[in-house]
C-alpha cells in the first residue's frame, strides 16, 4: 500500500469514528434557554435532558447567568451539573409545575410539584457548584394574591391557585441518585425529598431553606442504602428527617461529618411514621442555634424503630437535645391501612456533648436535657445512653410543677408535655434503660430533680 492510499485509508477510519461518537455534554443555551433572569426556560431545558437521554446519557450543564424554570424531570443516565456562577430559579407562576406522585402531607396540604423531579428514574444526579433557588417567598399568601389579580385567575381556580406549593428537588421510586456540591435555596416546601428511592449518595451539599413554612432540608421517606455525608442544612423546619408516608420503611442509612442548624428538629425520626426506622447510623455531626430538638426519635404511626445508633454530636444552643416518643397517633397516607402501635428498641445514643438555649430562648420556660416517654399501654423497648454530657441554664424562680400529661393520640413534639419533673433527664413507661457516664451542667439552681422515672421495668445506671 502507498503512503498516499494509507493515508486515505487512515482518514476515512477518522471520519467514520467522527460521525458514530456520541456527544455526552449538552449546554441548555444549545436548545433555547436563557440566562436574562426574564425568559421562562422550561421546556429548553426539558428539550435537552431529552435529547440527552434518547442518545444514551450524559451531563446537561447549565452554565453562566440566572435561568428562571417551571418543573424539569430527570431522566435515566442523565446528570444535571450547575456549574459556579450559574443560577436555576424557580418560577413565581404556580402554573408552570407539575405534580408528580401527589399525596397529602401530615399538616393536611396537598403535595407533589416540584423544581427538579424524577419518577421510575436510575443513575441520576445533580452535582456543580452552582445555585437551585426555589424562590420559596413568591408562594407566601399576599404574594399568590397579587399573581392571582395579575392573570386573572378564574375565581374557581382561587382557593387551589398556589397551594401545591412546590418541592425544591423531589425524586419518587428513583435509584442511584447522586447529588454533589450543589447550593440548594428557598424552596417554597420541602428542599429535598426522597420517597420510595435506593442507593442515593448526597456529598457536600449545602441547604438555606427560611421562605416559607415546612421548610425541610432532606427527607428520606421510605427509602433505603442512603449515605449522607460533608453537608451544611440550616432550615426553618427539619434539617435530616427520616420518615415514612407508606409502609414501606426507610432503612441503612448512613450520616456523618455534617452541620445543621434548624427551627424545629435538627435530626429527626418522624411525625411522619407509618413504616419502620432500622439500621441507621449518624456520626460525627454538630448541631448548633437549633430552636427545635436536637436528637427526636418519634413512632407515633406505627414504625418499628430499632438498630439505631447516634455517635459523637456536638449540640450548642439546642433546644431539647434528646427527644424519644413512642405514641398511638396512628395517621394514614395515600390511602393506607392504619398500622398497630409501633415500637422503639436498641438504640443506642453515645458521646453527646450538649448546651441547651438560654432560658428567655428555650420553648419550654425550663428546658431539660433528655425526655423519653412510652405511654401506659405500649412501653419502649430500650435505650442505651452512655457519655452524655449537657450544660443547662436552670429553672425560672417560682416554677410550678404539674403532672405530666400523658398525651397519647397527640402531635409529639417535647414543648407540648411543659416543664418536665427533672432538668436532666425524665424517662417513664420504658421497659430498659440503660446509661452511664452522664452529666449534667447548670448554670444557674434548679428545683427539680436531676433525674426522674416513672414506670421503667429495668434501669440499669452509673451516672458519673
Amino acid at each position: 500500500m502507498t503512503y498516499f492510499k494509507s493515508f486515505i485509508v487512515g482518514l476515512s477510519i477518522f471520519i467514520l469514528a467522527a460521525c458514530n461518537h456520541k456527544t455526552t455534554t449538552y449546554n441548555i443555551i444549545d436548545y433555547g434557554a436563557k440566562g436574562d433572569s426574564l425568559t421562562i426556560n422550561t421546556g429548553f431545558i426539558q428539550k435537552a435532558i431529552d435529547v440527552c437521554f434518547k442518545e444514551g446519557g450524559g451531563t446537561v450543564f447549565i452554565e453562566n447567568g440566572i435561568y428562571i424554570s417551571g418543573t424539569i424531570l430527570l431522566k435515566d443516565n442523565v446528570t444535571l451539573h450547575v456549574s459556579e456562577g450559574a443560577k436555576l430559579v424557580g418560577s413565581s407562576n404556580p402554573q408552570d409545575y407539575q405534580s408528580i406522585d401527589t399525596f397529602v402531607d401530615a399538616t393536611g396540604q396537598e403535595r407533589g410539584n416540584c423544581l427538579i423531579g424524577a419518577t421510575d428514574a436510575s443513575n441520576i444526579g445533580i452535582t456543580g457548584k452552582g445555585i437551585i433557588d426555589g424562590n420559596g417567598k413568591a408562594f407566601l399568601h399576599k404574594n399568590i394574591q397579587q399573581k392571582i389579580k395579575k392573570l386573572n385567575i378564574d375565581k374557581k381556580e382561587q382557593k387551589k391557585f398556589g397551594t401545591n406549593r412546590p418541592f425544591l428537588l423531589r425524586f419518587v421510586r428513583s435509584s442511584a441518585i447522586s447529588l454533589k456540591n450543589v447550593n440548594l435555596r428557598q424552596p417554597a416546601a420541602w428542599t429535598c425529598h426522597f420517597y420510595q428511592s435506593k442507593n442515593i449518595k448526597v456529598d457536600s451539599i449545602s441547604i438555606y431553606s427560611h421562605a416559607h413554612h415546612n421548610n425541610d432540608g432532606i427527607d428520606l421517606d421510605s427509602s433505603h442504602d442512603v449515605i449522607i455525608t460533608n453537608s451544611h442544612i440550616d432550615t426553618g423546619d427539619d434539617a435530616i428527617c427520616i420518615k415514612a408516608t407508606s409502609p414501606l420503611p426507610t432503612h441503612h442509612v448512613k450520616v456523618s461529618d455534617c452541620k445543621l442548624k434548624s427551627d424545629w428538629g435538627a435530626l429527626k425520626f418522624g411525625t411522619e411514621s407509618m413504616g419502620d426506622f432500622y439500621a441507621i447510623s449518624i456520626k460525627d455531626c454538630e448541631i448548633y442555634d437549633t430552636k427545635g430538638g436536637g436528637i427526636k426519635l418519634l413512632s407515633v404511626d406505627g414504625a418499628n424503630i430499632y438498630d439505631i445508633e447516634i455517635d459523637n454530636i456536638k449540640m450548642n444552643k439546642v433546644d431539647m437535645p434528646i427527644f424519644i416518643r413512642l405514641g398511638e397517633r396512628l395517621r394514614t397516607y395515600r390511602n393506607a391501612k392504619k398500622q398497630p402501635v409501633g415500637s422503639i428498641k436498641n438504640v443506642h445514643i453515645k458521646n453527646i456533648t450538649a448546651t441547651t438555649q438560654d432560658i428567655e430562648n428555650s420553648r419550654v420556660s425550663s428546658p431539660s436535657g433528655i425526655f423519653i416517654t412510652g405511654t401506659p399501654n405500649h412501653k419502649i423497648g430500650s435505650v442505651f445512653l452512655e457519655n452524655i454530657s449537657m450544660t443547662l441554664p436552670g429553672s425560672e424562680e417560682n416554677l410550678e410543677l404539674t403532672d405530666v400529661e400523658e398525651q397519647e393520640t397527640a402531635y409529639p413534639e417535647f414543648s407540648f408535655f411543659k416543664t418536665l419533673p427533672a432538668y436532666g433527664m425524665y424517662g417513664r413507661h420504658i421497659d430498659t434503660l440503660r446509661f452511664s457516664k452522664i452529666n449534667f451542667e447548670l448554670k444557674a439552681a434548679d428545683i427539680r430533680e436531676k433525674a426522674v422515672f416513672e414506670d421503667v421495668n429495668v434501669l440499669l445506671g452509673v451516672d458519673k
